[in-house]
């Protein structure tokens, strides 16, 4: 934990960045580079052991469909609050005391004012009855008592995370309304479920095949399991595994412009992905 409160990003592989350390704890085969998926958890708590000991608890994956994970750690609730306002994360851990924004209020601030509904864990040491029925009220999706259980904390954590993308029974495609995703090929495909016409129509249509790169992919994927949310810059760039110079705004900006192109992404097909100024990108779904 930095001494002056500003975050760290903790990884099994230290590098030096201007906000701190970043380890990622991941393992995985790099012939499967097409399917590595990133899960990024932001932490709240001001006790560097703690830090520590949660950082070593999710360094495996919380479940199959994540196979490397990023923890960012934060000692002040003001910290957490100005990243929120730029950076996506699949996961929040919240400890409760904090010596400026406690975790309940950061946790009404998200839920009130931003109508954020990333699925928020409180961590407290804080065990009354009074206290946890606080902070579900807040909006806490799980409320665990320090000190914790181990493989408690996962199953808890790995209950919370719940994939908005509907799986079929191949394992490597996905289905997002008229939208199918082919993880093995790198392909989308556009099947409209009611095009005009009825019935007989709808049997004649044959899915328009799209065909990205792997960055893209990745990309588009990000984007729609997001859909509605504004996305930032940072999450994108690490859920496209941009690495050295290719991890640069730059070249996000360039990919998007190529997706958006692709895949039609401009309301023809139903949604359009717009631009959030200082913040990134959001898919939208339009109005029929």
């Amino acid at each position: 934990m930095l001494s002056n409160g500003r975050h760290q990003e903790l990884t099994v592989t230290t590098q030096s960045t201007n906000a701190g350390a970043v380890i990622r704890a991941a393992e995985f085969d790099v012939t499967a580079k097409y399917f590595v998926k990133f899960m990024r958890i932001a932490i709240l708590d001001d006790d560097p052991v703690q830090i520590e000991q949660l950082v070593r608890i999710l360094r495996a994956p919380l479940n199959s469909e994540y196979e490397e994970t990023t923890c960012v750690t934060f000692a002040q609730g003001e910290n957490l609050r100005r990243a929120l306002r730029r950076e996506t994360f699949d996961l929040l851990i919240l400890d409760w005391n904090l010596p400026d924004l406690d975790g309940v209020e950061l946790l009404r601030w998200l839920r009130e004012e931003r109508s954020d509904l990333t699925p928020v864990l409180m961590l407290s040491a804080r065990t009354s009855e009074s206290d946890v029925a606080r902070a579900l009220t807040r909006g806490a999706d799980d409320y665990v008592i320090k000190p914790f259980r181990p493989l408690e904390l996962r199953a808890r954590l790995a209950r919370l995370y719940k994939r908005p993308a509907t799986v079929n029974t191949e394992p490597h495609n996905l289905k997002f309304g008229s939208w199918h995703f082919d993880r093995f090929h790198s392909t989308v495909s556009y099947a409209p479920e009611n095009p005009a016409g009825g019935t007989e129509a709808r049997e004649r249509v044959e899915p328009r095949t799209t065909q990205l790169t792997e960055s893209e992919f990745k990309l588009a994927l990000a984007l729609f399991r997001n859909m509605g949310n504004a996305v930032s810059r940072s999450y994108l760039i690490e859920k496209a595994g941009y690495e050295g110079d290719d991890a640069t705004s730059r070249t996000l900006d360039s990919h998007i412009y190529r997706l958006r192109g692709k895949l039609t992404l401009t309301g023809e097909r139903g949604y359009v992905l717009r631009t959030v100024y200082g913040k990134g990108y959001r898919l939208e779904a339009t109005e029929s």
